[in-house]
């Protein structure tokens, strides 16, 4: 009897034990690094191995990241904008009679083996190196809270290592969208943990805990993508890069309808100094009738929405725009980074050397794009990065933005 007892205690210390070691491999890191990626890649309807070693997963467009927000489970797709803004065409032909006429258009890499069918959305399949670059799981895909707007940024804070800019914008009003066409380059990083992009911001809020962001634009970011290369992205924020919001799809919210263009993706082709110049446009505004931020890239793809309940102040307007460039300078030995932003060259140097932002434009109460009033800018170290702004009848409100940052006078 005594050893039936045994044996019945040593099988129950073997079930404790075999569901204590599943409970800890279900916590190990490797376990969660697996349930991460299964969450963020949703099964697809086709792949497509993009020539930089990207996977571009076609996924059924009820399918996509965004549902999985608890608000979105009864969502019913909206595929087309009530409204697109007054003017958006007239602007588009006069920038197809400008200087880039001609030119072949801008593509995504990926687009160079093969297209995704109808009803689905292209998405950057996440890699589990992705996830491994990252500081976090948690944070993955998010930018560090201290990525706070460019004019709320304390002086005093550049020589601890951070976001430094060269942008124009607006503010006093209220704004319902925002254009730009953004001149394209493949700015040099000097370490992995920094970036360098290109981009608009439409934001609402203060600039504490509170501020409402959405952004557009392109970048290059190695800890983000594993790579160098320069990528099309959107970024989403309600309580200033704290806990909500993210790059691309990498959480719900965003809801693509687009089967043409990835979020995430490689652009291409590059611009090149005093060679052939490439641009891509991008427009946010807010539809009048439904009240969601819409994205539209170039003059045909309209890529989604992110829905207003996102939102608290941009869930009604905007009460500033920015366009301009932005770097992480983590002041490598102790000096500045030599992260480029732009093309790596000043403004002074002009069309073919310097990267430059043309016919940037707001969108209006009335929903009317028109050109922005009482355009500032503003750069932290302008002997690291400068920004200069013009306007013209080709280029419209123009700038041309940009440096190398570290040089002999910017140590």
């Amino acid at each position: 009897m005594a050893s039936a007892w045994v044996l019945a205690a040593a099988a129950v210390l073997a079930l404790w034990a075999a569901a204590a070691t599943a409970a800890e491999g279900a916590r190990s890191p490797a376990a969660r690094v697996h349930r991460h990626l299964k969450r963020l890649n949703k099964p697809a309807v086709k792949s497509i191995e993009s020539p930089d070693g990207d996977i571009i997963d076609c996924v059924h467009i009820s399918h996509q990241p965004a549902f999985d927000h608890p608000l979105l489970k009864n969502h019913t797709l909206q595929m087309r904008p009530a409204y697109h803004p007054e003017g958006l065409y007239d602007d588009d032909k006069r920038s197809v009679a400008s200087d880039n006429a001609g030119e072949k258009p801008m593509l995504q890499l990926w687009h160079q083996k093969g297209r995704c069918p109808e009803g689905t959305v292209p998405i950057r399949r996440t890699k589990k190196d992705d996830l491994l670059r990252a500081s976090s799981l948690r944070r993955y895909g998010r930018k560090r809270h201290t990525a706070a707007n460019p004019l709320s940024i304390d002086p005093n804070m550049l020589n601890e290592g951070g976001h430094q800019h060269a942008i124009a914008y607006v503010e006093g009003d209220k704004y319902y969208g925002a254009k730009a066409t953004i001149n394209v380059w493949e700015p040099k990083i000097q370490q992995p943990n920094e970036f360098s992009l290109s981009q608009l911001w439409i934001l609402g809020g203060s600039f504490g805990e509170d501020l409402n962001s959405i952004e557009a634009g392109w970048q290059v970011s190695p800890d983000l993508y594993g790579d160098n290369n320069t990528r099309l992205f959107t970024y989403w924020t309600s309580d200033a890069y704290q806990a909500t919001g993210c790059y691309n799809v990498l959480c719900s919210g965003f809801i693509q309808i687009n089967s043409e263009i990835a979020m995430g993706a490689s652009i291409f082709p590059i611009s090149n100094i005093a060679s052939s110049q490439y641009d891509i446009s991008i427009l946010i505004w807010k539809d009048p009738k439904e009240g969601n931020w819409w994205m539209q890239f170039g003059r045909e793809y309209v890529l989604g929405y992110w829905p207003s309940f996102l939102f608290s102040y941009l869930a009604d307007s905007a009460s500033m725009v920015e366009w301009g460039g932005e770097v992480v300078n983590s002041e490598p030995d102790g000096t500045h980074t030599s992260t480029q932003m732009g093309s790596g060259r000043f403004p002074e140097e002009g069309f073919g050397k310097a990267s430059y932002f043309k016919n940037i434009q707001v969108v209006d109460s009335s929903n009317q794009l028109k050109a922005p009033k009482g355009v500032g800018t503003y750069t932290e170290q302008s002997n690291c990065y400068d920004v200069q702004n013009g306007n013209n009848g080709d280029w419209g409100t123009y700038f041309y933005y940009g440096g190398p940052g570290k040089n002999s006078n910017c140590p």
